[in-house]
């Protein structure tokens, strides 16, 4: 009897310290490198997108999420408490603003929003993070593969709609796309108070459209 209640307490020591160790990570930023490859691993040294990097900027309630490329910038911004955000675009000169309602924010991430990763058995490590291999099908056949450190939960579900199930944080990933392969490459984390000036649209400069007309837009190109 006495050793059944010493492994009872043992399993609830392990269990006490797993839970202690595991961090939240509630407000700061995230930086990832972007590279892409063809599906038999050779690197696509003319894409555009190769050297790009996304910065994603997360508080509990507000994400900005910001793609830098040789093209341009293209950045969105999301505030869950009250359900509205924007798209800002600039590319080769011209400056789009495109305004986001909640309902709006679920179309746009609809095709992701019912990935069930699995994880696989075993962990690998990446940098100083010890990560687990997860992998998803979207509704339209892309298939995901996040390696991610269980040990950071992400308090921001909803800054990434891939990732509201997945129980950690993502440190690499890769998002598989006909014979290409986008990859996205953690470089760097920085926990930091950020201001409220981080997640408000900018007062001039942009055409503003709704996410509606931009829709639009885009069938009648």
């Amino acid at each position: 009897m006495k050793i059944f209640t010493m492994l009872a307490v043992l399993a609830l020591g392990l269990f006490s310290s797993n839970t202690f160790a595991q961090k939240v990570f509630t407000e700061g930023m995230l930086k990832y490198n972007i590279s892409i490859e063809s599906a038999n691993g050779e690197k696509q040294l003319s894409s555009t997108l190769n050297g790009a990097t996304l910065s994603v900027f997360l508080t509990k309630e507000k994400s900005r999420s910001e793609m830098i490329s040789t093209p341009g910038t293209e950045t969105t911004v999301y505030d869950n408490k009250n359900g509205k955000g924007f798209i800002l675009k600039e590319y080769s000169g011209q400056k789009l603003m495109i305004t986001t309602t909640a309902e709006n924010w679920s179309q746009k991430n609809q095709v992701n929003s019912n990935l069930n990763f699995e994880t696989l058995q075993g962990t690998t490590t990446i940098g100083s993070y010890v990560c687990k291999k997860a992998i998803a099908k979207s509704e339209n056949g892309k298939t995901y593969t996040v390696y991610y450190d269980p040990s950071i939960i992400i308090a921001n579900k909803q800054y990434n709609n891939a990732f509201s199930q997945l129980a950690g944080m993502p440190v690499q990933y890769e998002l598989s796309s006909g014979n290409l392969i986008f990859k996205y490459s953690l470089i760097g984390v920085n926990s930091e108070i950020l201001t409220a000036a981080k997640f408000e649209a900018p007062k001039t400069g942009f055409r503003i459209m709704s996410y509606e007309e931009n829709q639009q837009l885009k069938k009648g190109e």
